[in-house]
């Protein structure tokens, strides 16, 4: 004898957990996928009262005479047949998949009853709960799309003439990928010795830190401002430092809501002071870039 064989409609699921779920079965003339009267009436019925339910699963099941071959595609007749009967009238998910299960069913020693379609369904009460009844884990937000960031930018001088600097699209890349509590050195970012006015040559590191606020509209930094050389900050020009960036950004339209700057003078040096070398001054000498949040 061979074993029962089925097959079913389900949402992508390996099985369906029990708890929180109703079912509700038909039955099948031997060799047959069209219900006769009687079970005609008996579906009607379940719909008529149970109009606000969702069907989550339709399985459906043969007896144990003919092939394997034969039975599978006698289950998914049945199981077309039940589904165009509800369809429009039930809601149905619409994510199920169809899997053969064969020996796994555990049959009736009564044939009749193995020649049947079993919807499994949730009451209306319980749809809130639907992926927990399911054990459907919530699905992995999608990746931030990573803005597309130019080369290079061109600017304008005040006397007409333009100056193109290149851009580190790496850099740019790197804070916006950054997670929370990650810091960055601004490489490059240079001041005129003793003030907070920023070197020319180093104006593209403004652009840089600029665009990616830009295209990350829910990234928030913290500017902090390093000194190398001296133990105390008397001019407190790491501050100043910090600020400057900060008044950069806030000049180029990026909400202040997002931004916030901190001098820490020489408290945190990368090398002791005082350093061996300029290596190490200017190790020291720094602006860094906290992402506070990038959601």
């Amino acid at each position: 004898m061979q074993p029962m064989r089925f097959i079913y409609l389900l949402l992508a699921l390996l099985a369906l957990p029990a708890l929180g779920q109703e079912q509700f079965s038909v039955y099948f003339d031997s060799d047959k996928y069209e219900l006769k009267t009687s079970e005609q009436q008996r579906l009607a019925e379940w719909m008529s009262t149970n109009k606000d339910v969702k069907v989550v699963g339709i399985h459906g099941f043969t007896d144990e005479d003919g092939t394997s071959q034969y039975n599978d595609t006698l289950a998914r007749r049945r199981i077309t047949s039940v589904f165009k009967a509800i369809s429009g009238s039930i809601a149905i998910r619409d994510d199920f998949k169809t899997r053969s299960f064969g020996e796994l069913h555990q049959q009736s020693p009564d044939k009749a009853l193995n020649r049947k379609v079993t919807l499994f369904y949730l009451l209306a009460k319980d749809l809130p709960r639907e992926e927990e009844i399911l054990g459907i884990k919530p699905a992995a937000p999608a990746p931030r799309p990573e803005p597309v960031y130019a080369d290079r930018v061109v600017l304008k001088n005040p006397n007409g003439s333009t100056t193109e600097y290149l851009l580190d699209k790496e850099f740019m890349k790197s804070v916006h990928r950054a997670k929370a509590g990650e810091k960055l050195k601004v490489d490059n970012l240079n001041f005129q010795i003793n003030t907070f006015a920023i070197m020319p040559e180093s104006r593209a590191k403004l652009y840089e830190l600029l665009m990616v606020m830009q295209g990350n509209p829910n990234l928030k930094i913290e500017i902090q401002g390093h000194l190398c050389c001296m133990p105390h900050d008397r001019l407190d020009l790491s501050t100043q430092r910090a600020r400057a960036v900060y008044q950069f950004l806030i000049g180029n339209k990026i909400e202040k809501s997002r931004l916030s700057y901190k001098g820490f003078g020489s408290t945190q040096p990368i090398y002791p002071i005082p350093e061996k070398n300029e290596e190490e001054r200017a190790a020291n000498r720094r602006v860094e870039i906290l992402i506070v949040e990038n959601p």
